[in-house]
Protein backbone atom coordinates (compact mmCIF):
# COMPACT_ATOMS: atom_id res chain seq x y z
CA UNK A 1 0.00 0.00 0.00
CA UNK A 2 3.10 2.52 -0.45
CA UNK A 3 2.18 5.65 -2.07
CA UNK A 4 3.99 8.91 -2.76
CA UNK A 5 2.97 12.47 -1.79
CA UNK A 6 4.18 14.13 -4.82
CA UNK A 7 4.05 11.39 -7.23
CA UNK A 8 5.01 13.56 -10.60
CA UNK A 9 8.47 13.85 -9.32
CA UNK A 10 8.93 10.13 -10.26
CA UNK A 11 8.92 11.44 -14.01
CA UNK A 12 12.17 12.66 -13.37
CA UNK A 13 14.04 9.12 -11.88
CA UNK A 14 14.92 8.25 -15.82
CA UNK A 15 17.44 11.02 -15.59
CA UNK A 16 19.73 8.76 -12.55
CA UNK A 17 20.94 6.27 -14.87
CA UNK A 18 21.37 8.87 -17.93
CA UNK A 19 23.80 11.12 -15.11
CA UNK A 20 25.79 7.81 -14.53
CA UNK A 21 26.00 7.07 -18.18
CA UNK A 22 26.94 10.67 -18.71
CA UNK A 23 29.96 10.21 -15.88
CA UNK A 24 30.94 6.91 -17.77
CA UNK A 25 31.03 8.58 -21.04
CA UNK A 26 33.08 11.77 -20.06
CA UNK A 27 36.07 12.91 -21.67
CA UNK A 28 38.56 12.15 -18.86
CA UNK A 29 42.02 14.86 -18.72
CA UNK A 30 45.57 12.86 -19.39
CA UNK A 31 49.12 13.46 -18.97
CA UNK A 32 51.53 12.44 -22.26
CA UNK A 33 54.65 10.36 -21.17
CA UNK A 34 56.65 9.11 -23.34
CA UNK A 35 57.44 5.89 -21.69
CA UNK A 36 54.43 3.84 -20.08
CA UNK A 37 56.98 1.39 -17.87
CA UNK A 38 57.42 3.73 -14.69
CA UNK A 39 53.60 2.13 -13.97
CA UNK A 40 53.80 -1.41 -14.76
CA UNK A 41 54.55 -1.77 -10.69
CA UNK A 42 51.10 -0.16 -9.91
CA UNK A 43 48.30 -2.26 -8.95
CA UNK A 44 45.63 -3.13 -11.34
CA UNK A 45 41.51 -2.63 -11.57
CA UNK A 46 41.58 0.44 -9.33
CA UNK A 47 40.64 2.20 -12.12
CA UNK A 48 37.64 0.74 -13.41
CA UNK A 49 36.26 0.61 -10.18
CA UNK A 50 36.63 4.39 -9.40
CA UNK A 51 34.98 4.81 -12.68
CA UNK A 52 31.97 2.24 -12.22
CA UNK A 53 31.69 2.80 -8.77
CA UNK A 54 31.47 7.13 -9.18
CA UNK A 55 28.91 6.39 -11.92
CA UNK A 56 26.89 4.09 -9.60
CA UNK A 57 27.33 6.51 -6.52
CA UNK A 58 25.85 9.74 -8.42
CA UNK A 59 23.11 7.75 -9.98
CA UNK A 60 21.87 6.67 -6.64
CA UNK A 61 22.27 9.77 -5.14
CA UNK A 62 19.99 11.27 -8.22
CA UNK A 63 17.49 8.95 -7.26
CA UNK A 64 17.61 9.36 -3.83
CA UNK A 65 17.09 12.79 -4.31
CA UNK A 66 13.89 12.07 -6.57
CA UNK A 67 12.74 9.88 -4.01
CA UNK A 68 12.67 12.59 -1.16
CA UNK A 69 10.93 14.65 -3.06
CA UNK A 70 7.95 12.54 -4.34
CA UNK A 71 7.88 11.83 -0.67
CA UNK A 72 7.27 7.81 -0.43
CA UNK A 73 4.78 6.88 2.28
CA UNK A 74 2.95 3.89 4.25
CA UNK A 75 -0.89 4.67 5.11
CA UNK A 76 -1.11 4.37 9.27
CA UNK A 77 -4.49 1.92 8.33
CA UNK A 78 -5.60 2.46 12.23
CA UNK A 79 -6.36 6.39 10.83
CA UNK A 80 -8.47 5.32 7.78
CA UNK A 81 -10.95 8.12 6.50
CA UNK A 82 -14.82 6.23 5.58
CA UNK A 83 -15.65 6.91 2.03
CA UNK A 84 -18.29 8.54 1.07
CA UNK A 85 -21.39 6.68 0.45
CA UNK A 86 -25.03 6.99 0.14
CA UNK A 87 -27.89 7.33 2.72
CA UNK A 88 -30.32 5.08 2.74
CA UNK A 89 -33.49 5.00 5.16
CA UNK A 90 -35.37 1.62 5.06
CA UNK A 91 -38.96 1.93 6.14
CA UNK A 92 -40.59 -1.43 6.95
CA UNK A 93 -44.56 -1.76 7.26
CA UNK A 94 -44.87 -3.71 10.63
CA UNK A 95 -48.82 -3.56 10.31
CA UNK A 96 -51.03 -6.87 11.50
CA UNK A 97 -51.36 -7.95 7.84
CA UNK A 98 -46.97 -8.44 7.64
CA UNK A 99 -48.08 -11.73 9.92
CA UNK A 100 -49.31 -13.53 6.56
CA UNK A 101 -47.14 -16.66 6.36
CA UNK A 102 -47.82 -17.17 2.72
CA UNK A 103 -43.85 -16.16 1.70
CA UNK A 104 -42.60 -19.46 2.60
CA UNK A 105 -41.14 -21.97 -0.63
CA UNK A 106 -43.11 -24.51 -1.55
CA UNK A 107 -42.45 -27.75 0.50
CA UNK A 108 -41.13 -25.75 2.70
CA UNK A 109 -41.73 -23.77 6.17
CA UNK A 110 -44.20 -20.98 6.42
CA UNK A 111 -42.06 -17.51 6.32
CA UNK A 112 -44.46 -14.36 7.11
CA UNK A 113 -44.41 -11.57 4.97
CA UNK A 114 -42.19 -9.87 7.69
CA UNK A 115 -39.85 -12.22 7.84
CA UNK A 116 -39.40 -12.56 4.69
CA UNK A 117 -38.71 -8.69 4.45
CA UNK A 118 -36.10 -8.76 7.54
CA UNK A 119 -34.18 -11.05 5.95
CA UNK A 120 -34.14 -9.64 2.60
CA UNK A 121 -33.34 -6.33 4.41
CA UNK A 122 -30.83 -8.09 6.26
CA UNK A 123 -28.93 -9.58 3.08
CA UNK A 124 -29.16 -6.19 1.41
CA UNK A 125 -27.50 -4.05 4.32
CA UNK A 126 -24.85 -7.12 5.34
CA UNK A 127 -24.57 -8.79 2.15
CA UNK A 128 -23.91 -12.65 1.92
CA UNK A 129 -25.43 -15.56 -0.44
CA UNK A 130 -28.86 -16.30 0.37
CA UNK A 131 -30.59 -20.22 -0.06
CA UNK A 132 -31.65 -19.31 -3.65
CA UNK A 133 -28.45 -17.91 -4.67
CA UNK A 134 -29.37 -14.67 -4.96
CA UNK A 135 -26.11 -12.63 -3.74
CA UNK A 136 -25.42 -9.29 -2.82
CA UNK A 137 -22.19 -7.62 -1.96
CA UNK A 138 -23.89 -5.39 1.32
CA UNK A 139 -23.65 -1.19 2.43
CA UNK A 140 -20.90 -1.32 4.02
CA UNK A 141 -19.77 2.52 3.10
CA UNK A 142 -23.43 3.69 3.50
CA UNK A 143 -25.57 5.18 6.35
CA UNK A 144 -28.81 3.30 6.80
CA UNK A 145 -31.82 4.13 8.93
CA UNK A 146 -34.61 2.00 10.08
CA UNK A 147 -38.21 3.51 10.13
CA UNK A 148 -41.00 1.15 10.87
CA UNK A 149 -44.53 1.98 10.31
CA UNK A 150 -48.41 0.68 11.33
CA UNK A 151 -50.44 3.48 12.49
CA UNK A 152 -48.13 5.49 13.43
CA UNK A 153 -44.46 5.70 11.84
CA UNK A 154 -41.50 5.36 14.17
CA UNK A 155 -37.41 5.48 13.51
CA UNK A 156 -36.15 2.83 15.47
CA UNK A 157 -32.70 2.93 13.96
CA UNK A 158 -31.07 6.32 13.08
CA UNK A 159 -28.94 6.83 10.36
CA UNK A 160 -25.78 5.10 11.18
CA UNK A 161 -22.48 3.27 9.79
CA UNK A 162 -22.72 0.59 12.77
CA UNK A 163 -24.78 -1.73 10.40
CA UNK A 164 -24.61 -4.15 13.69
CA UNK A 165 -26.72 -2.37 15.70
CA UNK A 166 -29.21 -1.56 12.55
CA UNK A 167 -29.70 -5.34 12.17
CA UNK A 168 -30.52 -6.26 15.55
CA UNK A 169 -32.91 -3.38 15.54
CA UNK A 170 -34.23 -5.11 12.26
CA UNK A 171 -34.64 -8.38 14.15
CA UNK A 172 -36.26 -7.38 16.67
CA UNK A 173 -39.59 -5.82 14.74
CA UNK A 174 -42.33 -7.64 15.57
CA UNK A 175 -46.19 -7.06 13.56
CA UNK A 176 -48.50 -4.72 15.45
CA UNK A 177 -51.71 -4.72 15.96
CA UNK A 178 -55.03 -3.03 18.63
CA UNK A 179 -54.43 0.01 19.00
CA UNK A 180 -51.56 0.18 16.70
CA UNK A 181 -53.86 -1.46 13.56
CA UNK A 182 -53.60 0.66 10.45
CA UNK A 183 -51.11 1.35 7.53
CA UNK A 184 -49.96 4.65 7.29
CA UNK A 185 -47.84 5.33 4.54
CA UNK A 186 -47.82 9.39 3.99
CA UNK A 187 -46.22 10.01 7.54
CA UNK A 188 -43.86 7.13 7.40
CA UNK A 189 -42.41 8.35 4.35
CA UNK A 190 -42.46 11.92 6.01
CA UNK A 191 -40.64 10.62 9.14
CA UNK A 192 -37.77 9.02 6.55
CA UNK A 193 -37.51 12.42 4.66
CA UNK A 194 -37.22 14.43 8.17
CA UNK A 195 -34.43 11.60 8.93
CA UNK A 196 -32.37 11.73 5.78
CA UNK A 197 -31.79 15.42 7.07
CA UNK A 198 -29.35 14.71 8.98
CA UNK A 199 -27.30 13.02 6.02
CA UNK A 200 -25.89 16.22 4.78
CA UNK A 201 -24.38 16.03 1.41
CA UNK A 202 -24.73 12.72 0.89
CA UNK A 203 -26.73 11.62 -2.16
CA UNK A 204 -30.74 9.87 -0.22
CA UNK A 205 -33.08 7.72 -1.28
CA UNK A 206 -35.86 5.84 0.47
CA UNK A 207 -36.80 2.04 0.35
CA UNK A 208 -40.25 1.72 1.07
CA UNK A 209 -41.81 -1.80 1.50
CA UNK A 210 -45.18 -2.13 2.57
CA UNK A 211 -47.70 -4.87 2.06
CA UNK A 212 -51.52 -3.04 2.30
CA UNK A 213 -52.84 0.53 1.02
CA UNK A 214 -52.69 3.77 3.08
CA UNK A 215 -55.89 3.55 5.25
CA UNK A 216 -55.07 6.35 7.83
CA UNK A 217 -57.02 9.91 7.09
CA UNK A 218 -57.68 13.04 8.64
CA UNK A 219 -56.13 16.36 9.09
CA UNK A 220 -52.98 14.66 11.46
CA UNK A 221 -52.37 12.23 8.65
CA UNK A 222 -50.67 12.64 5.19
CA UNK A 223 -51.34 11.36 2.46
CA UNK A 224 -48.59 9.48 -0.16
CA UNK A 225 -48.67 11.78 -2.50
CA UNK A 226 -48.56 14.38 -0.36
CA UNK A 227 -45.12 13.30 0.98
CA UNK A 228 -43.93 12.03 -2.49
CA UNK A 229 -44.60 15.30 -3.55
CA UNK A 230 -42.57 16.26 -1.02
CA UNK A 231 -39.04 13.83 -1.85
CA UNK A 232 -39.64 15.09 -5.14
CA UNK A 233 -39.19 18.56 -4.31
CA UNK A 234 -36.11 17.52 -2.24
CA UNK A 235 -34.63 15.30 -4.79
CA UNK A 236 -34.64 11.93 -3.00
CA UNK A 237 -36.27 8.94 -4.83
CA UNK A 238 -38.14 6.49 -3.25
CA UNK A 239 -38.10 3.00 -4.38
CA UNK A 240 -41.15 1.07 -3.21
CA UNK A 241 -41.99 -2.74 -2.89
CA UNK A 242 -45.00 -4.57 -2.93
CA UNK A 243 -45.37 -7.49 -0.72
CA UNK A 244 -48.73 -8.22 -0.38
CA UNK A 245 -49.04 -11.05 -1.52
CA UNK A 246 -52.15 -12.53 -4.21
CA UNK A 247 -53.39 -15.69 -3.02
CA UNK A 248 -55.79 -17.98 -5.00
CA UNK A 249 -58.68 -17.49 -2.20
CA UNK A 250 -58.08 -13.42 -2.57
CA UNK A 251 -61.97 -12.48 -2.22
CA UNK A 252 -62.80 -9.72 -4.93
CA UNK A 253 -62.79 -7.15 -1.60
CA UNK A 254 -59.20 -7.51 -0.99
CA UNK A 255 -58.31 -7.55 -4.69
CA UNK A 256 -59.74 -4.43 -4.66
CA UNK A 257 -58.04 -2.92 -2.08
CA UNK A 258 -54.67 -4.83 -3.29
CA UNK A 259 -54.89 -2.79 -6.55
CA UNK A 260 -55.09 0.46 -4.51
CA UNK A 261 -52.47 -0.28 -2.27
CA UNK A 262 -50.50 -1.22 -5.54
CA UNK A 263 -51.45 2.35 -7.39
CA UNK A 264 -50.52 4.02 -4.40
CA UNK A 265 -47.29 2.45 -4.10
CA UNK A 266 -46.73 3.20 -7.90
CA UNK A 267 -47.43 6.54 -7.93
CA UNK A 268 -44.69 7.40 -5.26
CA UNK A 269 -42.26 6.19 -6.97
CA UNK A 270 -43.47 7.68 -9.93
CA UNK A 271 -43.51 11.01 -8.71
CA UNK A 272 -40.12 11.15 -7.04
CA UNK A 273 -38.13 9.24 -9.54
CA UNK A 274 -37.69 5.99 -7.84
CA UNK A 275 -39.02 2.67 -9.12
CA UNK A 276 -41.83 0.69 -8.19
CA UNK A 277 -41.71 -3.53 -7.57
CA UNK A 278 -43.98 -6.52 -6.73
CA UNK A 279 -42.60 -9.42 -4.51
CA UNK A 280 -45.20 -12.41 -3.96
CA UNK A 281 -42.58 -14.33 -2.34
CA UNK A 282 -39.04 -14.27 -0.54
CA UNK A 283 -36.98 -15.15 -3.82
CA UNK A 284 -38.95 -12.38 -5.81
CA UNK A 285 -37.81 -9.85 -2.82
CA UNK A 286 -34.21 -11.06 -3.06
CA UNK A 287 -34.17 -10.01 -6.50
CA UNK A 288 -36.11 -6.99 -5.69
CA UNK A 289 -33.78 -6.10 -3.71
CA UNK A 290 -30.95 -7.30 -6.00
CA UNK A 291 -31.79 -5.00 -8.54
CA UNK A 292 -32.25 -1.79 -6.21
CA UNK A 293 -28.84 -2.42 -4.63
CA UNK A 294 -27.58 -2.20 -8.30
CA UNK A 295 -29.38 0.94 -9.08
CA UNK A 296 -28.07 2.61 -6.00
CA UNK A 297 -24.52 1.70 -6.41
CA UNK A 298 -22.29 4.88 -5.95
CA UNK A 299 -18.14 5.10 -6.96
CA UNK A 300 -16.49 4.87 -4.44
CA UNK A 301 -13.39 6.77 -4.35
CA UNK A 302 -9.91 5.49 -3.07
CA UNK A 303 -9.51 4.93 0.52
CA UNK A 304 -7.58 8.12 2.66
CA UNK A 305 -6.38 8.10 5.58
CA UNK A 306 -5.59 10.85 8.32
CA UNK A 307 -2.28 9.72 8.81
CA UNK A 308 0.74 8.74 7.10
CA UNK A 309 4.47 7.48 7.76
CA UNK A 310 6.77 9.54 5.71
CA UNK A 311 9.95 8.35 4.48
CA UNK A 312 11.44 11.10 1.73
CA UNK A 313 13.72 12.56 4.89
CA UNK A 314 15.14 9.26 4.96
CA UNK A 315 15.41 9.06 1.30
CA UNK A 316 17.25 12.20 1.70
CA UNK A 317 19.21 11.48 4.08
CA UNK A 318 20.53 8.40 2.15
CA UNK A 319 21.29 10.27 -0.96
CA UNK A 320 23.32 12.99 1.61
CA UNK A 321 25.16 9.89 2.89
CA UNK A 322 25.94 8.03 -0.65
CA UNK A 323 27.31 12.05 -1.87
CA UNK A 324 29.60 11.97 1.75
CA UNK A 325 30.86 8.60 0.71
CA UNK A 326 31.46 9.52 -3.18
CA UNK A 327 33.29 12.60 -1.93
CA UNK A 328 35.70 10.46 0.32
CA UNK A 329 36.38 7.57 -2.05
CA UNK A 330 37.23 10.26 -4.68
CA UNK A 331 39.80 11.87 -2.35
CA UNK A 332 41.58 8.64 -1.35
CA UNK A 333 41.12 5.40 -2.64
CA UNK A 334 39.06 6.26 -6.16
CA UNK A 335 41.29 9.41 -5.93
CA UNK A 336 42.74 9.86 -10.02
CA UNK A 337 45.41 12.27 -11.40
CA UNK A 338 45.80 14.63 -12.89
Amino acid sequence: MLGFAHPAFLLLLPLAPLLAWRHLRRRRPALRFPDTSLFAGLPVGRAARAKWGGAILRGLILAGLILAAANPRWPDLRTRIPVDGVAIILVLDVSDSMKEPDFGTPGGPAVTRLGAAKQAFRLFVAGGTAPDGTRLDGRPNDQLALVTFAAVPQTTCPLTLNHTVLLKVLDEQKALDGIHAGTNIGDALAEALIRLDAAGERPKLVVLLSDGEHNKSGMESLIPVQTADLAKKLGIPVHTIDCGGDGPTTTPDEARQRADGRATLDAVAGMTGGKAFVANSAEELREVLKGIDALTRQPAPAPRYRRYHDFGVWCGLAAAGLLAALALLERTRWRTLP
